[in-house]
């Protein structure tokens, strides 16, 4: 029975992007440090990472899209956090973010990496971001490494307009 697996390795030539919301940003730039610190460890250089900022989670996907249908990079990498305020606001936020950023890479084909915090108060989300929870960002970046060499191994989509 064979097996297809993608190896934590993004190969010499894959440029990777990963788009950051400033907002929370006590917790983002900390998820943004775990996800580069995980891919220099995993071989990837910071000169073929671009990172984009955006001003809030809501913001990432419009950025993802151009990004991944731009065709120059392996994977994108959306860090965000969403944190519960007094109303549901975090709910719709992040219920759209995610369907968005899912949608973005069935149509392009680029993995699309869910790295957007939704926590109920800041304290869960700093322990997401490198605390007793690990780091999200990191774990973002290491699902992107496996899931280029998987999509790397797969068969190119059926073309069924021809």
């Amino acid at each position: 029975m064979p097996v297809i697996e993608g190896q934590l390795d993004a190969g010499p030539d894959a440029e990777l992007a990963i788009v950051v919301a400033r907002f929370n940003d006590v917790v983002t730039r900390k998820l943004l440090s775990g996800a580069l610190a995980t891919l220099g460890e995993h071989g990837v250089s910071e000169d073929r990472v671009n990172v984009v900022w955006t001003p809030g989670a809501f913001e990432i996907p419009l950025a993802a899209a151009r990004l991944a249908a731009s065709g120059r990079y392996a994977a994108v990498i959306c860090l965000g956090a969403v944190v519960q305020g007094e109303t549901l606001h975090h709910e719709y936020i992040n219920s759209e973010v995610s369907r968005a950023l899912m949608q973005i890479g069935l149509e392009t084909g680029i993995p699309v990496l869910f790295g957007v915090l939704t926590t109920r108060n800041m304290e869960q989300a700093l322990e997401r971001a490198g605390g007793k929870a690990g780091n999200k960002g990191s774990e973002a970046a290491l699902a992107a490494l496996e899931m280029i060499g998987l999509i790397q191994q797969l068969p190119p989509p059926h073309d069924s307009g021809s």
